[in-house]
């Protein structure tokens, strides 16, 4: 079989290999991978500044789809033919983060999806939402569910409160349209006027252009009459989070996911106390949580924006697509 095998730190180190297809042993699955989908963490493995060491060569990519070719001895509940995805935590099944917690995630700490074959555990595959294609659906096991686990893993999200999305990536992207299907009203920050514009199609409702609006967190003050958003899905850190603690209502959540704007900054600790604030870190979430967001998506019209599908010859093109950050929605890779 074909597969990526990243060999060490940098794009140029990405090639194709050729090794022997792999034999589901008991208790697994093999998949036949059809797509696969992009994050930045990718993008940091691939270029090696990602904040934990990986051990080389390793398949890189953690967001794949693709439909069962066979099953090991003793697997229930799958058949050949099913259409499937991986769980980001292949060995993370239910219940809250803990030191025990076996948080070893694909594309990383092991071998990801960026292959034509791939052998995971029965347990740590979920059906993929009926009427999703392949490269619709590559994009759900990392940024769909850390959104959906930011906004319902927790205090879970009321209809009729409000939501503040900051960027227009993938987890800004499905943390506004899981916003709205639970009937929330919805606002979003970018630097990009063409890009907001194009969140509308994902129930957003407040664009904040941050290139006009550098304070946005007065802005959100102003469109909420002073009290503020009940939730913040901060993908940007850094800096910006001091601005998330005060566009947040007493009593409100803000859900820290991405490092875009940096690991560090002067955080107003009197703001998270005075105001009461719930501050939750997210990374990612876990197999029942994805088989939840899965059951949800079955019903509606509900898609990502894909901007790009590249071939699987193009993994390091895709990857530099991403990495120029002019996309919006998710980039796919077709296997």
């Amino acid at each position: 079989m074909k597969t990526y095998e990243l060999s060490g730190k940098g794009l140029d180190h990405l090639k194709i290999v050729t090794r022997e297809k792999p034999s589901p042993k008991k208790g697994e699955v093999l998949i036949r991978m059809r797509a696969a989908s992009l994050n930045y963490r990718d993008l940091m493995i691939a270029k090696g500044v990602y904040r934990r060491e990986v051990c080389y060569p390793l398949i890189p990519l953690s967001d794949g789809a693709g439909e069962i070719e066979s099953v090991g001895e003793g697997v229930s509940g799958f058949i050949q033919g099913d259409r499937v995805m991986g769980s980001f935590f292949p060995f993370f099944f239910d219940g809250l983060v803990g030191p025990e917690t076996d948080r070893r995630a694909l594309g990383g700490d092991l071998d990801g999806v960026l292959s034509e074959y791939v052998i995971l555990g029965s347990e740590s595959v979920v059906k993929i939402p009926s009427g999703w294609s392949f490269e619709e659906a590559s994009t759900l096991p990392c940024a769909a569910l850390t959104a959906w686990n930011a906004l319902y893993g927790g205090i879970p999200l009321l209809p009729g409160q409000t939501v503040l999305v900051l960027g227009t990536g993938g987890v800004s992207m499905y943390a506004a349209l899981f916003a709205r299907m639970g009937g929330a009203r919805v606002m979003a920050t970018s630097r990009s006027r063409e890009k907001l514009l194009k969140m509308r199609a994902f129930g957003v409702e407040d664009l904040i252009d941050t290139s006009t609006s550098p304070d946005w967190d007065d802005q959100v003050h102003a469109l909420t009459l002073g009290r503020g958003v009940d939730h913040v899905v901060d993908v940007l850190g850094g800096e910006s989070f001091n601005r998330s603690l005060r566009a947040v209502r007493v009593g409100g959540q803000v859900s820290v996911i991405g490092v875009l704007s940096g690991t560090a900054g002067n955080v107003d600790t009197a703001l998270i106390l005075g105001k009461a604030i719930g501050v939750r870190g997210i990374y990612v979430g876990n197999r029942r949580q994805l088989e939840e967001m899965s059951r949800a998506l079955e019903h509606g019209s509900h898609r990502p924006a894909i901007d790009g599908v590249f071939s699987f010859s193009e993994a390091r093109e895709a990857l530099m697509a991403l990495d120029q950050g002019a996309h919006f929605g998710k980039i796919v890779i077709r296997v």
